[in-house]
C-alpha cells in the first residue's frame, strides 16, 4: 500500500511540475514582430447555434486584432465535430468576414482534427513558399502549437488568446498530457 501511495505522490508532484513549466512557457512566448507572411488560426468548439463558442471567439478576436495591425492571408483551421452543426473553419471564416476581413484574404481548412493536421492543411492552402507564419490559438496551447509548427518546417511566432477561468484546470491538465504524448511521439514515432 505504501508503494502505491508513493507512486501516486510522485505522479502528482511530476504533474504539478509539468503544469508549472507549461504556465511559465505560455506567458513567455515572444509577441509577433510583424515578420510573418500569413496567419494560421486554430479552431475550437462551435455551438449548436452554429456560432463560435466563447473560447473560439476569443481566438478570433485575437486574430482580428493581429490582422488589423498586420494584414495578411489567414488560414482558419478546424473540421466538424459530431456535435457541431458546421465545420469550425467555415464558422471562423464567416466570423472574420463579418468583422471586416476581406473574404478573399481568408482560407478555410474544414477537415483537420488536430494541430498537426491544421498545420499540414494550412501549408497546402498557403503554398510551399510561405514559411513565416503567426499562429493564433489559446494561450495554454500556444507553446506546443509553436513547437509542432517548427517541426512542420514553419518559422512561427504566435499570439495566445485568453481562456475562460472555469476551463483553466481542464485545459491546462489536458495540455500537460498532450505534451507527454508529443514527447513520446518524438521518441517513438509511429
Amino acid at each position: 500500500m505504501k508503494k502505491v501511495l508513493i507512486l501516486i505522490l510522485i505522479g502528482v508532484v511530476l504533474f504539478c511540475c509539468a503544469l508549472g513549466v507549461l504556465v511559465w512557457m505560455e506567458y513567455h512566448v515572444p509577441a509577433p514582430d510583424g515578420n510573418f507572411d500569413a496567419m494560421i488560426v486554430l479552431g475550437a468548439q462551435v455551438g449548436a447555434d452554429g456560432k463560435p463558442m466563447r473560447q473560439l471567439e476569443l481566438r478570433l478576436e485575437a486574430a482580428l486584432q493581429l490582422w488589423q495591425e498586420h494584414p495578411c492571408p489567414i488560414v482558419v483551421c478546424g473540421g466538424q465535430g459530431s456535435n457541431e452543426p458546421a465545420p469550425e473553419g467555415t464558422v471562423m471564416k464567416e466570423w472574420l468576414v463579418a468583422h471586416g476581413v476581406d473574404a478573399e484574404n481568408v482560407m478555410a481548412d474544414v477537415t483537420s482534427v488536430n494541430t498537426w493536421e491544421n498545420l499540414k492543411n494550412a501549408r497546402q492552402l498557403l503554398g510551399e513558399g510561405v514559411n513565416r507564419v503567426a499562429l493564433v490559438t489559446s494561450r495554454y496551447h500556444l507553446p506546443r502549437a509553436l513547437q509542432i509548427a517548427r517541426d512542420a518546417g514553419y518559422e512561427a511566432c504566435g499570439v495566445g488568446s485568453d481562456i475562460l477561468p472555469r476551463y483553466w484546470l481542464r485545459n491546462h491538465g489536458r495540455e500537460v498530457l498532450a505534451w507527454c504524448k508529443y514527447f513520446v511521439s518524438r521518441v517513438l514515432p509511429l
